[in-house]
């Protein structure tokens, strides 16, 4: 059984044009898995910044209230000064 060169060109043509489905299959199917990653990846950002966001909101109202409780010493300290100082 012999072969023609027409016969040969269009075998080497289909497997050529197998060979471009199969490479832009390939290529499609990672493209789709990495946008994937990054959208997890992105959600994982987010939830990270939410965190951060929430610990830095906590944070400032600690030390809001740090700063009330030191006022308030620092006001009774005085009071208390000014009543050693009367007593002298």
């Amino acid at each position: 059984m012999t072969q023609t060169w027409p016969d040969t060109v269009l075998v080497l043509g289909l497997l050529m044009f197998a060979l471009l489905i199969l490479g832009g299959t390939a290529a499609t199917v990672l493209e789709f898995r990495k946008d994937r990653i990054d959208a997890q990846r992105d959600e994982e950002l987010r939830q990270l910044v939410g965190r951060y966001e929430k610990l830095a909101e906590n944070t400032l109202d600690a030390q809001q209230r740090m700063a009330a409780d030191v006022s308030e010493l620092r006001t009774r300290t005085a009071s208390i000064e000014q009543i050693l100082r009367t007593v002298e």
